[in-house]
């Protein structure tokens, strides 16, 4: 890579990923893949992706110098701490460190780097499997809150199939990663593994089918 790579660099422009779209890029460490969604930087980076990693690889040892959030997709992820079952929600502050080590099941995680506030400083592990759900704003709507700091809130919304939401605007933006069933607005259908980042102000209506939706949503942060 060169020295700044630029990945879906423009944030106010609405980007949309699917899965058919995906390009797997070797990482540094031998059987470790990414999908970059958003990049700036080079190896250090404030990046958004998806990591693939292969059964008992392992990554080299890493302070996270602005801030490190994921959510486990497949697999359990692991370090030196602890072992991080899917679905698990992880934040590792500014200035933590840690080695990753992943074992036979391999594991693939959505990873955000270098995004946290400098005032933003609590370590979360969230097993999002066995939380309690909230009743949401519309009837076929459960919303399980993971964090919320300042103007940035970070949450997983599960969709009953045939729910509509009112039409939004995003104040400081959105972000979504489909993680079960098809989510659906008036500008297209979004099957598992779709990334959108919609920009400051911009509005939809969103919607499901029959297969409804389960979806990782932060706002607030661009």
């Amino acid at each position: 890579m060169t020295m700044s790579t630029l990945i879906n660099a423009d944030f106010e422009q609405r980007v949309v990923i699917l899965p058919t779209d995906y390009q797997w890029v070797d990482s540094p460490m031998p059987g470790v893949e990414r999908m970059m969604l958003d990049r700036v930087g080079d190896e250090v980076a404030r990046a958004t992706s998806i990591v693939r990693y292969a059964p008992n690889s392992a990554f080299s040892p890493h302070v996270h110098n602005g801030g490190e959030e994921f959510f486990v997709l497949e697999g359990v992820f692991a370090d030196e701490h602890q072992s991080y079952p899917k679905g698990s929600y992880v934040r590792n502050p500014i200035g933590t460190a840690h080695t990753p080590k992943i074992g036979k099941e391999g594991a693939t995680i959505f990873v955000k780097l270098q995004q946290f506030d400098q005032n933003d400083t609590e370590q979360k592990v969230i097993e999002t499997q066995n939380q309690h759900w909230h009743q949401g704003l519309v009837e076929g709507l459960t919303v399980l809150p993971l964090h919320e700091f300042q103007g940035e809130h970070v949450a997983l919304v599960k969709w009953a199939p045939n729910t509509q939401f009112q039409p939004h605007k995003h104040w400081g933006g959105e972000e979504i990663l489909v993680l079960e069933g098809t989510f659906y607005d008036e500008h297209g259908a979004y099957p598992k593994g779709s990334w959108i980042r919609s920009p400051h102000l911009s509005q939809h209506t969103p919607f499901t089918k029959e297969d409804g939706a389960l979806i990782y949503v932060k706002v607030g942060h661009l």
